[in-house]
């Protein structure tokens, strides 16, 4: 096996996970289309989803991604 490889297999299921994270808190940010374009809903635009859960999801997405980049390959 050849060790100069860059990352380890860790690393990309780190990767891997991180990338879900993100997807994820992308997908729950996303609009919810409203059946009346001209009516303001803000229980769809305040959800707390959409403000708290899906930003904090997006985070810790990045700070997976960086960890899985920078972590030292063991192998």
């Amino acid at each position: 096996m050849d060790n100069n490889q860059l990352f380890g297999k860790q690393n990309y299921i780190l990767m891997l996970v991180g990338l879900l994270m993100l997807g994820l808190g992308f997908f729950l940010m996303a609009g919810g289309k409203s059946a009346d374009p001209k009516v303001f809903n803000p229980a769809e635009v305040y959800s707390t989803t959409r403000i708290t859960i899906a930003p904090i999801l997006i985070v810790a997405g990045f700070v997976i991604e960086v960890f899985a980049i920078m972590k030292k390959n063991s192998a």
